[in-house]
């Protein structure tokens, strides 16, 4: 344990300093022995900034804590350890015609980190977040006792739990409801569109005939080519497979690169050549399920293509009606800072609310962009494209950050004091230290000056 990193995957923080296995934690707070911000639950650490991050603490690695203790194949109703991952969860559920309700863009995330940071997937016009098919979840306090908690036992805890980024207590494990499916392949169209008002117009009639949805932006195209990509949506087809394929792909990035391979020409590139290569025919396609739900996780370890200094991710939701001005305005400063996306995706939310007390999903559109880390460009760029979101009426992701400030997450999260009333006092990530505590503390100093 001494020796094994437990980073964050954006790779821009630094790895958690101090880690005990899920045993030792239990065992520390079942004996009431843990300190004031000293731990912090770490899954399988695919958030892309600290939230998974206690700097000044201790993290307590989840992963081994991975049983599959139930599975109703008649209801769908499963029982698991914090630890499973999504990826033994649709292996375990798929031939009996079972399929989470809400996957992110990776299928290695853990269930208690799933429910930490309220996931949304391509579906949340249909079916909101994964807090939305949590049935009960059983939560390890710092006082020693453990909570089973639901919408009608502890139900403060159980919104605050999820969505609460692991800082209410220990998640031992959860039950959720997964839903019926014909198989686990998908028929997928992709239709191109030239702009993002061409998008528009097509974003809310795909949301209302298909389970998922999602576009992708050539983030690069500038000029009369700007906003165009291709919309993506997706059902599961009526024949086909029920075996989930072998987790992970065969194709991996062993090393770190000295320098970020995913540079401008690269990224000029790829986008062209995926461009015509997914958008070439508009006829349905049926296609497996990893390719859909999990394009990167056939790379093993492809963040590193980043290079040491890692990558910044920002991923922003604008409400409808600033939808129009916001979102070519986030695309167009980063046009103007020279910082090509890798990665960039914009879909539409809809209006299922969670059970989160606070949860990133609202109604509106989001859009993700990656960027390589160049330190201080990067970091305008970021603060930038905060900016505009928040004068848009919308927030910024806080499983996806590394590095927003205390006044932005206030204005995407209003009502954060009522999570840090809920904390457990054991629990501190790094994100909350540098965001909510000092307005904590802010708070407090105005309150004494009065």
């Amino acid at each position: 344990m001494a020796t094994e990193r437990f980073p964050s995957f954006g790779l821009a923080t630094p790895p958690a300093p101090r880690a005990i296995d899920a045993e030792d934690g239990i065992a520390l707070l079942k004996g009431g022995q843990a300190k004031p911000g000293s731990l912090l639950a770490y899954g399988n650490g695919r958030s892309y900034g600290d939230s998974c991050q206690n700097e000044a603490g201790t993290v307590i690695d989840m992963r081994p804590l991975n049983r599959i203790r139930a599975f109703n194949a008649e209801t769908g109703l499963l029982e698991a350890d914090a630890g499973v991952l999504l990826s033994d969860i649709i292996a375990h559920a798929a031939p009996h015609g079972f399929f989470p309700a809400v996957v992110p863009g990776t299928q290695f995330v853990s269930l208690g980190g799933a429910i930490a940071n309220d996931v949304h997937g391509k579906n949340h016009h249909r079916r909101g977040t994964f807090g939305c098919h949590v049935e009960t979840l059983t939560l390890l306090r710092s006082d020693g006792k453990i909570r089973r908690c639901s919408a009608t036992d502890n139900a403060r805890l159980f919104r605050a739990t999820i969505g609460g980024l692991g800082l209410t207590g220990l998640i031992l494990s959860a039950s959720i409801r997964l839903m019926r499916v014909h198989s686990l392949d998908i028929v997928e169209t992709a239709t191109p569109f030239r702009d993002l008002g061409e998008f528009f117009g097509l974003a809310e009639a795909a949301d209302r005939a298909n389970e998922y949805a999602v576009a992708w932006i050539d983030q690069l195209a500038g000029g009369r080519n700007s906003g165009r990509g291709l919309l993506f949506t997706g059902n599961h087809a009526e024949h086909g497979s029920h075996a989930a394929s072998r987790a992970g792909g065969n194709l991996s990035v062993p090393v770190q690169p000295p320098f970020n391979v995913l540079n401008r020409p690269f990224l000029t590139a790829f986008n062209a050549a995926y461009r015509w290569k997914k958008g070439r025919s508009a006829a349905p396609r049926q296609v497996g399920y990893q390719g859909f739900f999990f394009p990167l996780d056939g790379v093993r370890d492809w963040n590193r293509l980043y290079g040491p200094k890692g990558l910044f991710q920002q991923q922003s939701v604008v409400p409808e009606e600033t939808a129009r001005e916001a979102v070519p305005a986030l695309l167009a400063a980063a046009r103007r800072a020279g910082q090509g996306s890798f990665l960039t995706v914009l879909k539409r939310f809809g209006s299922i609310r969670s059970p989160a007390l606070l949860s990133f999903p609202r109604p509106g559109y989001t859009l993700t962009l990656d960027f390589p880390n160049r330190g201080v460009a990067t970091l305008a760029l970021l603060r930038e494209l905060d900016r505009i979101t928040i004068e848009a009426g919308g927030a910024v992701n806080p499983y996806k950050d590394a590095r927003m400030g205390a006044d932005i997450f206030a204005s995407s999260f209003p009502e954060w004091q009522r999570l840090e009333a809920l904390r457990d006092p054991a629990f501190m990530s790094s994100f909350w230290a540098r965001t909510a505590k000092k307005l904590d503390m802010r708070r407090g100093t105005v309150e004494a000056a009065e």
